[in-house]
């Protein structure tokens, strides 16, 4: 299985410590001062990454759309405005963009952004961002993908919303250019979805059908879904936060908040460290305990020297010291070589 350079920190695989991406999206609401808060926040809570969406009003959105203001989230939270005035103010500049990255190279942060246009593309290239995230909503945008997939870098890509031949040809996308270095995230695009459309077994799935490091968008609520991804493999995690859930905007109540992002990070390293290996071992710790825990053979009465032994003379209590009671079979017939009190354990040197 691939490993994958994904920054100048962190190499990442399949069945390893995950790449964590705190993803900041338009969660910043235009708000530089807090854009950089929740950077900190990211950083102190143990993200690898911070991720934006690189956009403008006129690079994703139809002027028709505007027009039928549509709603773009799931939640029923109210928002200031229009569908457009919320975009124009979510909308990160190419100076932003600029300020964002030198901020997060000062505070030893990644930094990201999902491009949505070729120009956005170029931007991130030119501020050397370590890989490119491609949306779900792109998914089937393979020119778009093509021309990303070119600047050779690697490229996470979302399958939300999206089937296995759409995924293959995305692919294809990329090797067509010669990028091999190709990330796919499992992702359900609904926010959040149920728990039964979310099937975390389709990582295991992608890594099999597509030899490919396999990670989880994240859209659910709390942290026990990413956390189960960790557990099935997944090589990354990208989950929306935010410093505060009830902010207006599109995508707070579905955020990780920061206590809940140093859970995914620290806990996804405690469940890989405890997934070990498909051989069976004892550690020497279980070893040691087997003294106190296991049982020994002793003896239900007063027995003399020269006492041939019986099952019936034999049972077996703690501590599991000397002789273990399935090795019974090999005691049975033997004589004492010594008295012995009733409950004294047995050991071989007694035995003739």
């Amino acid at each position: 299985m691939k490993e994958i350079q994904l920054d100048s920190r962190k190499k990442i695989k399949n069945n390893a410590e995950p790449y964590i991406i705190a993803e900041i999206g338009a969660n910043h609401n235009g708000d530089m001062e807090l854009a950089k808060k929740m950077i900190i926040s990211a950083k102190e809570a143990g993200a690898d990454c911070v991720k934006f969406q690189s956009w403008t009003p006129k690079s994703l959105i139809a002027k028709e759309e505007y027009e039928r203001n549509q709603v773009y989230n799931d939640s029923k939270k109210k928002h200031f405005g229009s569908l457009e005035e919320m975009v124009k103010k979510y909308a990160l500049t190419n100076e932003q963009h600029k300020e964002l990255k030198n901020f997060c190279d000062d505070n030893q942060i990644t930094f990201a952004s999902s491009p949505f246009s070729k120009a956005e593309a170029r931007l991130l290239n030119d501020l050397d961002v370590p890989f490119f995230k491609i949306a779900s909503m792109d998914i089937n945008y393979l020119d778009f993908i093509q021309d990303v997939a070119a600047y050779q870098k690697p490229m996470i890509i979302s399958t939300g919303m999206a089937d296995l031949a759409e995924i293959q040809r995305a692919v294809d996308a990329c090797l067509k250019v010669g990028n091999e270095r190709i990330i796919l995230l499992h992702c359900i695009s609904i926010y959040p979805p149920k728990y039964e459309d979310i099937h975390l077994n389709n990582i295991s799935m992608l890594q099999k059908a597509f030899g490919l490091p396999v990670g989880f968008s994240d859209h659910t609520i709390g942290v026990s879904i990413p956390l189960a991804s960790v557990a099935l493999g997944s090589c990354l995690i990208e989950k929306h936060f935010t410093i505060d859930k009830d902010l207006p905007g599109w995508d707070h109540e579905i955020s990780a908040d920061p206590l809940e992002m140093k859970t995914i990070c620290s806990e996804s390293k405690n469940i890989v460290n405890s997934l070990g290996s498909f051989e069976r071992t004892v550690s020497e710790a279980e070893l040691e305990k087997r003294k106190k825990f296991r049982r020994s053979l002793v003896v239900n009465g007063d027995l003399k020297k020269g006492h041939r032994l019986t099952e019936d003379d034999l049972t077996a209590k703690r501590p599991g010291t000397k002789i273990a009671p399935d090795e019974m079979k090999y005691v049975v017939g033997r004589t004492l070589n010594q008295d012995i009190e009733e409950d004294g354990l047995i050991s071989w040197d007694m035995l003739n």
